[in-house]
């Protein structure tokens, strides 16, 4: 599998983007989104938003953009927007896994 350079591509300026959405929309909303060359995932997520989205884009104009296609569709109420000034660290999934994780933490176990 071969791994795009995202500034090599054009689009350097990359984002994550909250979605909420109401009620069933959230398939439709999917489909029509993953059209979309600038976005890169679609995550349905648990917490303060319905719907992550990892997008690169040519610019903040082109943000901009996606947006408004975002806020065209049928179900999507808001959005907030997260714009990424430095990437520490991004790969593609890794084999193996830390055990250690699974363990209760130390501060949990004395309590």
């Amino acid at each position: 599998m071969a791994v795009l350079d995202g500034p090599a591509t054009g689009k350097p300026f990359l984002a994550f983007v909250h979605v909420d959405t109401t009620g069933g929309s959230k398939s439709r909303t999917f489909r029509a989104l993953s059209e979309l060359p600038e976005l890169e995932e679609i995550h349905s997520v648990a917490g303060d938003t319905c719907t992550l989205l990892k997008v690169r884009c040519a610019s903040s104009r082109a943000l901009e953009g996606l947006l408004a296609r975002l806020y065209a569709m049928p179900g999507v109420k808001a959005t907030r927007s997260y714009m990424v000034l430095s990437t520490y660290l991004e790969r593609t999934p890794q084999a193996g896994i830390t055990e250690a994780l699974e363990e209760p933490h130390m501060e949990v176990a004395q309590r």
